[in-house]
């Protein structure tokens, strides 16, 4: 089971408080009304999914209840840190370097 930390309750709780979101830092698109079909579907549906370190977003359900994102290595699940809605992380996904 994952011990993860909410930035904005300050406390490291068990997963099961929480509820997964997804992939982070995904940008919507400009223009959506310019976008083709297949354009919109791999906005929509396609993600990374990538084996190593990935930015994920979650939801503190049974606690202040906010998203916030995490950076957490998908082979070993460990979770290297976990930071605010808004803030850049200080691991990237793609060097696997802080910044």
């Amino acid at each position: 089971m994952l011990q993860i930390h909410c930035p904005y309750c300050n406390e490291t709780r068990e997963e099961e408080e929480f509820t997964y979101g997804g992939e982070a830092h995904i940008t919507r698109p400009l223009d959506p009304e310019s976008l083709s079909d297949a354009e919109w579907g791999d906005y929509l549906f396609f993600r990374k999914n990538p084996r190593g370190l990935h930015h994920e977003m979650w939801n503190h359900a049974a606690g202040c209840r906010k998203y916030f994102n995490v950076t957490r290595n998908t082979v070993s699940y460990e979770i290297l840190e976990s930071y605010p809605m808004g803030a850049k992380p200080s691991v990237t996904a793609e060097t696997g370097d802080k910044n």
